[in-house]
């Protein structure tokens, strides 16, 4: 038999040699799930023995860790804003630097929420849509993706979070599947350029879906669309925020200012001091 305390010395060691960069944390978070306990018992019962089939599933899920498939895929979840999402190759895994996005929507926009109507363009696995339906009772929630198998996994989590009733779902290409004005529109857009995808990390550029991380030569083609667009479709008074790449704040800026019809240009950094989230405000009479 074997216990805890030496299968995931093993798993640890092996996939540090594949080259995984959090070694012993995949290994715990892949033990944890499969085992179905939290950090707690897995610290406290190290000497607990493993089943054969266990270990058979446990060495399954490190093996395909070690080709470099992300955890969050291995398992099925990701957290994003303290909360679980289910996740799968059909979307994207939720990224920390996002919740940078649901914060600068909720510092305008919290307490209130009454009548407010928002759209998440790109939706993914619905996590930006599901927090800010969450966050804002109050508000009516929109949110697209031109990915089917995307939108199957943003309907089950907004069902498991308990805001099904409140978020609409369309398939369509940007704001093409929707209708009427929004008082918030807000993207987590693909924006790496084509030329640099080559040398993202494999467990991204192997596994995640590429729709969702290239645009263009630049990796601004999706920010030219929605800023273009969504002027048209933003109420008096509205706002646009916008997810950047790293390098990408001016020329957001430049293509916001070229539009017109938008101002208090503004980013906001990261917690990594990362240039990370644009917007900008409709004005309630455009001079």
């Amino acid at each position: 038999m074997t216990n805890i305390r030496t299968i995931l010395q093993r798993a640890a060691r092996d996939l540090n040699i594949s080259g995984s960069p959090s070694a012993r944390l995949d290994a715990e978070l892949l033990l944890m799930y499969g085992l179905k306990i939290d950090r707690l018992q897995l610290c406290t019962h190290p000497e607990r023995e493993l089943t054969d089939e266990e270990v058979a599933a446990f060495v399954e899920r490190v093996a395909r860790r070690s080709l470099g498939e992300p955890v969050a895929y291995i398992i099925g979840e990701k957290e994003f804003w303290s909360l679980c999402f289910e996740v799968g190759r059909e979307v994207l895994i939720p990224r920390p630097e996002t919740e940078c996005l649901v914060e600068e929507v909720l510092r305008f926009y919290r307490p209130r929420g009454e009548g407010l109507r928002i759209l998440d363009i790109g939706t993914g696995s619905g996590a930006i849509a599901v927090v800010l339906a969450r966050e804002l009772p109050a508000a009516r929630v929109v949110a697209t993706d031109i990915s089917a198998g995307a939108l199957t996994v943003a309907r089950r989590n907004a069902l498991a979070h308990g805001v099904s009733d409140r978020v609409d779902f369309f398939q369509g290409d940007l704001l093409t599947a929707v209708s009427g004005n929004f008082d918030i529109i807000c993207s987590n857009p693909p924006y790496i350029p084509d030329v640099p995808y080559g040398l993202l990390p494999a467990g991204i550029r192997d596994f995640e879906p590429r729709g969702a991380l290239i645009a263009g030569p630049d990796g601004m083609d999706f920010h030219r669309r929605i800023i273009r667009e969504g002027v048209h479709r933003l109420k008096a008074g509205g706002r646009i925020f916008l997810e950047i790449g790293e390098g990408q704040r001016d020329q957001v800026a430049a293509l916001f200012r070229k539009e017109g019809g938008y101002r208090d240009i503004d980013c906001r950094r990261d917690y990594g001091g990362t240039d990370r989230v644009a917007s900008a405000r409709r004005p309630r009479q455009t001079a």
